[in-house]
């Protein structure tokens, strides 16, 4: 069994990648959703973090128990994550998702309702956090896919990555 993180900033298209990866009969789990993550209170000093004081974080208990489990195919789960370095060593392949930053503050700016980026300020901290933050998940990562083309070519390309494994 293979288990794949699929990291990258907001506005890489994470999740429509693991709504694609579902479309096409996947097991894939969007760790960036109430079900999977919570809001801890910041380090003192962060004011990147997504919401005033305070981090949205994965729960590294069900995250733990999620990768545990017997499954007959590839297991896909996405998301970023500041303590998401405890569970790095339980997946196969780590796949960052990439693209250039008018990409994606174009992408945030389009986001309809509550969702993270809309407002201007939270697409200043993410401009921040992809001159500190991607790096990092860059060093991470054992492959990185630019997703300026359809979902379905990014999905297509995850894919072969994972064949060659």
């Amino acid at each position: 069994m293979k288990r794949v993180l699929i990291t990258g900033m907001s506005g890489t298209g994470k999740t429509s990648v693991i709504r694609e990866l579902l479309a096409r009969g996947n097991q894939a789990h969007d760790l960036d959703t109430a079900e999977w993550s919570h809001w801890v209170p910041a380090a003192p000093g962060d004011d990147l973090t997504p919401g005033q004081g305070e981090d949205w974080v994965w729960q590294l208990d069900k995250v733990e128990a999620l990768l545990s489990r017997p499954t007959p195919g590839p297991l896909f789960v996405s998301g970023c994550a500041e303590n998401m370095p405890g569970v790095l060593h339980l997946f196969d392949a780590v796949v960052l998702l990439s693209a250039p930053l008018p990409t994606i503050l174009a992408r945030l700016a389009a986001r309809t309702g509550s969702g993270y980026g809309h407002t201007e300020e939270e697409r200043r901290k993410v401009a921040e956090l992809i001159g500190t933050i991607e790096p990092l998940l860059r060093q991470s990562a054992d492959f990185e896919i630019d997703t300026r083309q359809p979902v379905q070519a990014t999905v297509d390309a995850l894919f072969r990555f994972i064949e060659l494994r």
